[in-house]
């Protein structure tokens, strides 16, 4: 008897250590701390001096790495989005985070001299809200505030807000005029925007 309990309690020992821990919740200063790395990345991006076209593959790889793609390019897609198959949800996925990154990576040169300042954070419904003001030269600061949530297992932004401006909801609007003019061919809006 004495036997079996050691052992049951061994193994019950052995179960615990092996079962992961559970995942900690996202917290204010890992919020924080994505976006602090995000304009980190977008500010050395800047500063390098390199070409518009390295710079928006840099600005590529600093979406998807930072970035809830998938989410993002769903909520662009918009109704579509649950006709699509999962091949041309991927295949949407990986066109829109060029598209994104060829459009918003142009504007790098604006910035060249300037930086981006994380100024406060915020708890909202699905994670946190985070600014940051931007400060070029020339011209005067501006906001820009990111969303960011783990609901996806990993701490991503999934929205941005330019000046009050919703990223996501301005793409979701340009994307379904693009693909209206293409009378809802998703293939089709793909292969243009790829």
């Amino acid at each position: 008897m004495l036997r079996r309990t050691f052992t049951l309690s061994a193994l019950a020992g052995l179960a615990t250590a092996v079962v992961p821990a559970p995942v900690f919740a996202l917290s204010e200063a890992r919020a924080r701390g994505l976006v602090d790395k995000v304009v980190g990345d977008i500010n050395a991006v800047i500063a390098s001096g390199k070409s518009e076209a390295a710079m928006i593959r840099d600005f590529e790889n600093i979406f998807t790495r930072y970035a809830d793609v998938p989410i993002m390019a769903r909520y662009a897609l918009g109704a579509d989005a649950r006709s699509a198959s999962k091949a041309q949800l991927n295949a949407f996925t990986k066109a829109f985070q060029g598209y994104i990154a060829n459009k918003y990576g142009r504007r790098f040169r604006e910035f060249i001299g300037g930086r981006v300042e994380v100024t406060s954070a915020r708890q909202i419904k699905n994670g946190y809200e985070i600014r940051s003001t931007a400060k070029l030269q020339g011209q005067a600061p501006f906001d820009v505030t990111f969303l960011v949530s783990d609901r996806s297992g990993r701490d991503l932004f999934y929205n941005m807000f330019i000046e009050g401006v919703n990223l996501l909801l301005t793409e979701r609007t340009e994307i379904g005029a693009m693909l209206d003019r293409r009378k809802g061919n998703i293939d089709q809006l793909i292969a243009d925007i790829s």
